[in-house]
C-alpha cells in the first residue's frame, strides 16, 4: 500500500505539475483566440440563453432540458473545492493566488464552451434512448481512436467513484460528526438512502433534483458571503490591493501564514482554479451532450455561464470572505479556513454552521452530478446492461466513503481526474476546424 501511494504521489506531481497546468492554460488561450473571445463578446447572449430570453426555431433533440444540463453540470463542479480549494490556494500561494484563479476562470470559460460544442456534434442515443456524449465519443467517431476513448472512459469511471463519490461522502460525514456530533455510520446510511432515491431514477431524476437544489444552495452561500463582505466592506480596497501586489511581488510571512513567492501564487491559483471549474478535463460535456437543443453552439453557451458561476462568483466570494475577514493569517487550512472566515463575521455560531451546511449541500450535489459522468463512461465501455449494477454500486460506495479512511483514494482519484485532460484536449484541439464551422453557421444569423 505504501509503495502504491508513493508511485501515485510521483505520478500526481507530474499530472498536476507545471506542464499540465500550462497545457490547460495554453488551451484556454488558444481557444479564446480561435473563438475570437467568445466568453467576452457572446457573454450577453449566454446570459439571455440561460434566462430563457432566446428560443430555438428549429427541431431539437436530447434527453434533459438545457437548464437542467447546466444545473447538473454545476452540481458536479460547485463542490467542496469551492470552499476548501480556494482557501488552499490562498494558503499555498498567498492572496495573489486569487488573481490567477480569476484569470484561469476567464480562460476556462472558452475551454468549456468549446469542449461542449464538440461533444454535442458527436453525441448518440444509447439502447434506452438516453442521449450520450463526451470525449470518448468524439475520439471514437471523429478520429477513429476508439482505444483513446476507452482510456478516457476508464479514467472517468475511476475518478467518479473517488473524487465524485467517496471523497464527497467522507466530507459530509466529517462535517456532520464535527459540527452536529452525528456518527459517520448514521450519516452514511442516510446519504446512501437519499442517493439511491435520486440516482436509481436515472438522468431525468438527477437533473430534476439538481435544478431544484443547485440554485438554492448557490444563492444561500452567496448571500452569506455577501453579508461577510458587507460587514468588512471597509477592508475591500485593501484586499484588492493585496491581491494585485501579492500576485506580482509575492507575499511575506504574516501571522500564521508562511509566506509565498510569485511562482507559488501563480501555480496554486491556476491549479486550484482549473481543478474547481474542471475546464479542459472533459467532465461537463458529458451531461451537456444530453441536453435538448437545436445546435451545439447554443448549448455550449451554457458552459460559459457554468464557469462564470463556479469560479468567478462562488470561488471569488469565498476568497474575498477569507481575505476581508483576516482569517487567512490564522494558520487554518482548507475548509477550516473558510469556516474561520465565516465564524468571524456571522453572528453567534452561524458561521461554522453555514459552512457545514454548504459543504453538505455542495458535496451531495457533486455525488449526483458525477454519478451520471461515471454512468456514461461505463455505458461507453460495457453498454446499458451494466447501468443497474453500476447505480447500486454507486449507492453502496457512498456509505463506504462515509465511514472509511480515504487518503489514498483521494490521491489516486485526483490523479485520474487530471489525466482525463489528455484525451479530452486531443479531442477538442483536434476539432478546431469544426469549431470554426459551427460558429460561422450558428452566428450567420444575428442572435
Amino acid at each position: 500500500m505504501e509503495s502504491l501511494s508513493s508511485i501515485n504521489s510521483m505520478v500526481n506531481s507530474i499530472v498536476w505539475g507545471t506542464p499540465m497546468i500550462m497545457l490547460l492554460l495554453g488551451t484556454g488561450i488558444v481557444l479564446t483566440l480561435v473563438t475570437k473571445g467568445i466568453q467576452f463578446i457572446r457573454f450577453p447572449f449566454a446570459i439571455r440563453q440561460v434566462l430563457g430570453k432566446t428560443e430555438s426555431t428549429e427541431a431539437s433533440e436530447g434527453t434533459v432540458s438545457s437548464i437542467q444540463a447546466l444545473a447538473t453540470s454545476l452540481s458536479a463542479t460547485v463542490g467542496v473545492g469551492n470552499i476548501a480549494g480556494i482557501s488552499t490556494a490562498i494558503v499555498l500561494g498567498g492572496p495573489g493566488a486569487v488573481l490567477w484563479v480569476f484569470l484561469s476562470g476567464l480562460l476556462g470559460m472558452a475551454t468549456k464552451f468549446c469542449e461542449i460544442a464538440v461533444a454535442l456534434e458527436y453525441r448518440e442515443r444509447d439502447e434506452h434512448g438516453i442521449m450520450r456524449g463526451g470525449a470518448m465519443y468524439v475520439l471514437s467517431k471523429a478520429f477513429n481512436m476508439h482505444w483513446f476513448g476507452i482510456v478516457f472512459a476508464v479514467l472517468c469511471s475511476m475518478a467518479a467513484f473517488g473524487i465524485g463519490n467517496m471523497i464527497q461522502a467522507n466530507s459530509v460525514a466529517d462535517v456532520m460528526s464535527s459540527t452536529f456530533n452525528i456518527n459517520p455510520h448514521i450519516t452514511g446510511v442516510i446519504m446512501a438512502a437519499i442517493t439511491a432515491i435520486v440516482v436509481l431514477g436515472g438522468i431525468r431524476r438527477i437533473a430534476e433534483v439538481a435544478t431544484f437544489l443547485v440554485p438554492g444552495m448557490c444563492v444561500l452561500y452567496t448571500i452569506s458571503a455577501l453579508y461577510i463582505l458587507g460587514t468588512n466592506i471597509e477592508q475591500l480596497p485593501a484586499v484588492f490591493s493585496l491581491i494585485i501586489s501579492s500576485a506580482f511581488e509575492g507575499q511575506a510571512a504574516v501571522g500564521g501564514f508562511a509566506g509565498a513567492t510569485v511562482r507559488s501564487a501563480m501555480h496554486s491559483g491556476i491549479a486550484r482554479g482549473l481543478m474547481t471549474n474542471e475546464a479542459g478535463l472533459g467532465s461537463a460535456p458529458i451531461i451537456h451532450a444530453a441536453a435538448v437543443t437545436d445546435h451545439p453552439i447554443r448549448q455550449a453557451s451554457y458552459g460559459i455561464i457554468g464557469v462564470f458561476v463556479d469560479t468567478l462568483v462562488v470561488c471569488m466570494l469565498s476568497a474575498f470572505a477569507v481575505l476581508s475577514s483576516g482569517a487567512w493569517t490564522s494558520g487554518s487550512t482548507g475548509a477550516a479556513l473558510t469556516a474561520e472566515a465565516f465564524s468571524r463575521s456571522l453572528p453567534g455560531e452561524w458561521g461554522g454552521i453555514m459552512v457545514s451546511i454548504a459543504i453538505m449541500l455542495f458535496a451531495f450535489s457533486t455525488i449526483m452530478g458525477w454519478s451520471y459522468y461515471g454512468e456514461t463512461a461505463m455505458t461507453y465501455l460495457f453498454g446499458v446492461r451494466v447501468l443497474l449494477w453500476y447505480r447500486i454500486a454507486w449507492v453502496l460506495v457512498v456509505y463506504q466513503g462515509s465511514v472509511g479512511s480515504l487518503e489514498l483514494v483521494w490521491s489516486v482519484s485526483d490523479t485520474m481526474n487530471g489525466l482525463m485532460a489528455v484525451p479530452n484536449l486531443v479531442a477538442v484541439l483536434g476539432s478546431i476546424t469544426l469549431l470554426r464551422s459551427q460558429l460561422r453557421e450558428f452566428f450567420a444569423v444575428p442572435r
